[in-house]
């Protein structure tokens, strides 16, 4: 699963932020941290967070790929709470008014809840253990033992998810006051999502903010009837709107087309062009130029007899070839993120040791800061509370986990626990310099140490499990840090930001397998030919196989190319990093390139679409598109993510769509 946040991290204007100073009747006016947490904030979190589950299972059972859904969750909690209150007004009851700490609360809590549906594995090391990707893998391949795999179930993926996830949240606690306030980090997406509330709850911005609603329920709306519109004619396997060959028979039979899919298009405008850009690359150099090339040498490079579904066939060149490019890239960020946070670290200490740099500091310091520091050390989480607590959910996972996965053992999950706060910090650091969070670079190194060090009767399991480990504390400690930055400058107790991160971990860790398991049940989930093709759990088990064999598990000549991809991906971000920003904002991103190698180019099309209408909208009416934007994109993205539901009910119930429309060449 990839999760696109854009390749340059998010600009605040400095009109934005004085919107955001801090007055002392506001500050006299903040709410205790006990009444920051709402009943109907809980039940705002809970269904938003259900919604937004729902969505990202769909984009990660389907491409894998995920963009920043944070602004819109804050976006959508204005818009539960606001039509709350007006509802209670009309019906003559007195409410209670909606601050910008109770905002923050909402968005954090629902944000916390879909996290574990975007990085719970479900699409990737989780759904790497099931036996069909096992048997995609291929029987007969070296490594990919009999035996090594796992049937998802309810039960033990949420046990699973509760033992893994909790730990995070309390990795990097002590810290918070060193990172936000003291090295002053960024955290541009946290600060992003500030600045929206705070705008929210002021007069000129809650004009702002209802214009806003009303475009995200118009375009809700039309996503919504669009999607129960083509459900329609989409009785069969390759029937509807879905399978449009907008640009002919042959470009569809390459997987190029204009799927119709709300989904992607809202997706695009929320992604960055130079990502949606890659996408299409990946898909033209894929799709439309190697395949074709590599299918003709069938019967030289690889067996004419066998399926090319198989990881001997064509399948394992798309397999192994994205697997180069995002271990490439990866590689590459993950080298660089750790510089970048040593200088930064090591120039901190330096001014620390400087007292004339410090008397200078605090004397400019701005009081608007000073206030805000002021709030967020208020209500402090005692250090002892989180040592303590980390120690007891480790000590759980140490023992549940083995008996969960006996290839597992329990030493291993003790050097991850050991070793986990200070990748955490390490990542966290980073995030807040750069808006990157490398925790999938931490787990997919876990994943080859482990099923290296675990051998081959153990190795694919062992690497998939401990990927998970090792990402889900890395990723949540970075996601904490965020959701601290937005309430030190939202004026929200970090104590009740602590409280909302855990009550939404707990309802993500129910609420997020029966949403995979709503898609498991209904859809043909894992099949490469389908529409829920769900890339990374092979990406990822063959991942384990290389682990475990090496790369005699590559297909002819497959190293080769794989070599020359990784070189490339290393290479592409160099000449982004060295070249002059002109030049480099055209370089593409090898990360966002790897998915449709393997899932095919119609889903970027669907992007670049969503791109194309942001252009366009920015070169009518700029102060416009960029006040509707992401308003218009969410309510396209929960408008689909909506009718899932009940045509997930219907294929459940054995309703099919009663007409197919199916496109034949003359």
């Amino acid at each position: 699963m990839v999760n696109v946040n854009g390749e340059e991290p998010t600009e605040i204007d400095k009109e934005e932020l004085e919107q955001s100073r801090v007055t002392q009747e506001e500050i006299r006016r903040i709410p205790p941290w006990t009444k920051q947490i709402t009943v109907r904030g809980i039940i705002a979190s809970i269904a938003i967070g259900i919604i937004y589950s729902v969505i990202v299972m769909k984009l990660n059972l389907t491409t894998g790929l995920v963009p920043n859904l944070n602004v819109s969750a804050a976006l959508l909690a204005f818009v539960f709470i606001g039509t709350w209150t007006k509802l209670l007004q009309k019906a003559g009851f007195v409410s209670t008014p909606f601050t910008r700490q109770e905002n923050t609360i909402i968005q954090t809590c629902a944000v916390a809840c879909y996290s574990i549906a975007v990085g719970g594995g479900f699409g990737s090391y989780l759904l790497g253990l099931n036996k069909r990707t096992y048997e995609q893998a291929g029987i007969d391949t070296e490594g990919n033992t009999p035996g090594s795999h796992k049937e998802p179930g309810i039960g033990w993926m949420t046990g699973f998810l509760f033992v893994s996830s909790f730990v995070g949240l309390l990795a990097l606690v002590p810290l918070r006051k060193i990172m936000i306030i003291d090295y002053k980090l960024t955290y541009p997406s946290g600060t992003a999502t500030a600045v929206l509330i705070n705008g929210f709850h002021t007069p000129h911005g809650d004009k702002m903010a209802k214009k806003q609603v009303h475009g995200f329920m118009k375009f809700f709306s039309y996503s919504f009837l669009w999607s129960f519109f083509q459900w329609f004619y989409s009785g069969g396997g390759q029937c509807g709107f879905a399978q449009f060959p907008t640009f002919g028979m042959k470009a569809w039979r390459q997987t190029f087309y204009f799927d119709f899919s709300m989904t992607y298009v809202g997706a695009g405008m929320i992604c960055s062009h130079l990502v949606n850009l890659s996408l299409l690359f990946g898909a033209v150099l894929s799709w439309g130029i190697m395949w074709p090339l590599i299918r003709h040498q069938k019967g030289h490079w690889f067996p004419a007899t066998i399926s090319e579904s198989s990881m001997k066939s064509l399948n394992g060149y798309k397999v192994f070839i994205s697997i180069a490019l995002i271990l490439g890239d990866g590689l590459y960020n993950f080298v660089k993120i750790l510089f970048f946070t040593a200088a930064s670290i090591i120039s901190s200490l330096n001014k620390r040791e400087d007292p004339n740099t410090d008397s200078n500091k605090n004397k400019n310091q701005a009081l608007d800061d000073l206030q805000r520091n002021e709030v967020f050390l208020r209500d402090g989480i005692p250090i002892w509370l989180a040592c303590v607590g980390y120690i007891v959910f480790s000590v759980v996972s140490i023992v549940v986990i083995p008996l969960m996965f006996p290839e597992l053992k329990w030493y291993y999950v003790v050097v991850a626990y050991i070793l986990a706060p200070s990748l955490g910090f390490c990542n966290a650091y980073g995030a807040g310099l750069t808006d990157m969070n490398m925790a999938y670079n931490y787990g997919k190194a876990a994943l080859f140490v482990l099923a290296a060090l675990s051998g081959k009767d153990s190795g694919v399991v062992a690497g998939l499990v401990g990927c998970g480990l090792i990402k889900s504390i890395v990723s949540i400690s970075s996601d904490l840090m965020h959701d601290f930055k937005t309430g030190h400058l939202t004026l929200t107790s970090p104590r009740s930001m602590l409280i909302s991160q855990a009550i939404g971990t707990a309802i993500g860790c129910v609420v997020a397998p029966l949403s995979f398991f709503l898609f498991y049940k209904a859809f043909d989930v894992g099949n490469p030919e389908g529409e829920y093709k769900a890339p990374y759990a092979v990406i990822y088990r063959n991942m384990a196989i290389l682990g475990v064999e090496g790369f005699s598990a590559l297909p002819h000549h497959c190293l080769q190319l794989c070599f020359g991809f990784f070189g490339f991906a290393i290479a592409a971000n160099l000449l982004r990093d060295l070249c002059p920003s002109r030049i480099g904002k055209w370089i593409p991103l090898p990360m966002a390139m790897a998915v449709p190698f393997l899932v095919g180019a119609y889903f970027a099309i669907d992007m670049c679409m969503g791109s194309l209408v942001v252009f366009v909208w920015h070169k009518m009416n700029s102060k416009k598109a960029s006040l509707m934007v992401p308003a218009v994109a969410s309510g396209l993205i929960c408008g689909d993510g909506m009718w899932i539901l009940p045509s997930s009910i219907l294929a459940l119930a054995k309703v099919n769509p009663p007409i197919c429309m199916n496109f034949l060449a003359t």
